[in-house]
Parts: structure tokens; C-alpha cells; sequence
């Protein structure tokens, strides 16, 4: 089933670099591209995922469907305490543990995690960064379009892709992927913090 979005990659990138931040939000995404005969290369950086375990959990389930489709996949290191600090903004004292979803520790988040993908990309000649937070409906796009465009004006030549991937069906098509491929749909997003709130 092909989706209906429209799809125009910046500047004809060839290479892409996607962000994933669980294999549910990336299966539209991945099977949209490649219809569409866009091949990208999966960048997993989730230090924020809590405990361990679960980290591992949708490492798996991510990396299960990129072999399926037969993309690059790049695991980067796992360094939950460092994403805290940058997280919980401990370094200016900001302490936002308490902060909502789609609060300021959101974004801290994101641009943290964004920004180990675009120094990859830049290292690895990639041209242009998005990322599959962009798919969940529980995420702030307008965060997550900032964090972008902030990590990729952090390295030299990569673009950010600020593309809705919840339009032209996609978000249905998720849904489906995640029934069709019996994928582990986790509760919370991610970190500890963010338990609470589901």
C-alpha cells in the first residue's frame, strides 16, 4: 500500500541519514522511502531509553525491520547518564525532572540526540538528517523541527529534512506496520521520566 504523501528530498540528497527512535515510528517511514526508490541509512540514538533492557528491546525490533528491507543500520553508544545531564539541563542547574511531555526536557532531548546524528552524518558524508520522532503523535513537531535545524547548524555541510511524516496516510500505515509486523509497541516514551505520564 503506497501512501499518498509527497515526498521531495532537499536538494536531491542521495545520502540520508534517518534518525530512529523505535522500529513503530520508523516502518511507514523506511517502507515509504523505499517505494519511492529513497534509500536511507539508520542511525539509532536513544540514550534517553530506560531501563537497559528496554533499550535493548527496541534496538532488536528496530535493527528486525531495517534487515527486512535491507538498509544501513548504525548503533550509536549508549551513554544514558551523559543524556541525563544534558537532559535534566544539570549542567545550568535547570533540574527538569518535572517537566511534561513536550516540555523543555523534551526538547533537551531531542536536540541532544540530534545532534550526535548530524556529527555522524557530517562524519559520513551524509548531506541530510531527518528523524522518525517526527511520526508519533505524542512528540511536538515544532520541537522537534527545532532541535533539527539547531544539530544540523552545529556541523558542516548536513541539511535538515523537516518532513511530516503523520500526513498522506502515513500515520495509518504505521499503525497497520505495527500489527503486520507484531512489533513491540512500548507504553512510555522512553525515559524514566516520561513514565508517569502514559
Amino acid at each position: 500500500m503506497k501512501s499518498s504523501v509527497h515526498i521531495e528530498v532537499p536538494g536531491g540528497a542521495e545520502k540520508i541519514l534517518l534518525h530512529a527512535c523505535c522500529a513503530p515510528c520508523s516502518g511507514a517511514i523506511v517502507e515509504c522511502l523505499m517505494e519511492r526508490g529513497i534509500t536511507p541509512v539508520i542511525f539509532y540514538s536513544n540514550s534517553n531509553i530506560f531501563p537497559r533492557e528496554e533499550y535493548g528491546h527496541r534496538l532488536e525490533e528496530c535493527l528486525r525491520y531495517a534487515r527486512k528491507w535491507g538498509v544501513g543500520f548504525v548503533e550509536d553508544a549508549y551513554e544514558h547518564e551523559a543524556w541525563k545531564r544534558c537532559a535534566l539541563g544539570l549542567e545550568t542547574g535547570a533540574g527538569l525532572e518535572t517537566e511534561p511531555e513536550r516540555g523543555r526536557r523534551c526538547l533537551n532531548c531531542f536536540k541532544q540526540r540530534l545532534l550526535r546524528a548530524a556529527q555522524y552524518a557530517s562524519a559520513h558524508g551524509f548531506t541530510l538528517l531527518s528523524t522518525t520522532l517526527a511520526a508519533s503523535r505524542w512528540k511536538s513537531l515544532e520541537q522537534v523541527d527545532e532541535a533539527g535545524r539547531w544539530a544540523c547548524s552545529q556541523v558542516e555541510g548536513v541539511g535538515w529534512w523537516a518532513q511530516n511524516w503523520r500526513k498522506g496516510g502515513l500515520q495509518e500505515r504505521r499503525n497497520q506496520i505495527i500489527r503486520e509486523e507484531n512489533f513491540y509497541n512500548q507504553l512510555y516514551c522512553g525515559c524514566e521520566y516520561s513514565r508517569g505520564d502514559t
